[in-house]
């Protein structure tokens, strides 16, 4: 089965960027749906951006639109979500996950899930 290791969070000034990366062992990224979440403090858990596993489709939330994009690099075996324009708002920890053949599950139906990366926003 798949692994998936998440990487690139840390604490960035608002208006920054980072740029977070997804990992994938034990399965080859393209043959999966993979969205990224995050879950702040006291809140639900939020579908930021998605990726259907042949790439055909995309799925970006309206809290993020205009500011995030997701993208996979299949040599790479990684999904990337790059945030910009960031706000205290998106302090949360972000997940990524992924559905063998899947295509878009805004609200959380995949199977493998990765051990989340704390993004903090705050001057």
């Amino acid at each position: 089965q798949v692994q998936l290791v998440e990487s690139g969070g840390g604490l960035v000034q608002p208006g920054g960027s980072l740029r977070l990366s997804c990992a994938a062992s034990g399965g080859i990224l393209s043959d999966y749906g993979t969205g990224w979440f995050r879950q702040a403090p006291g809140k639900e858990r939020e579908c930021v951006a998605a990726i259907s596993w042949n790439g055909a489709m995309t799925y970006v939330a309206g809290s993020v639109k205009g500011r995030f994009i997701i993208s996979r690099d299949n040599a790479k075996n990684t999904v990337y979500l790059q945030m910009n324009s960031l706000k205290p708002e998106d302090t949360a920890v972000y997940y990524c996950a992924a559905e063998y053949r899947g295509g878009l599950f805004p609200n959380g139906g995949y199977d493998y899930w990765g051990q989340g990366t704390q993004v903090t926003v705050s001057s």
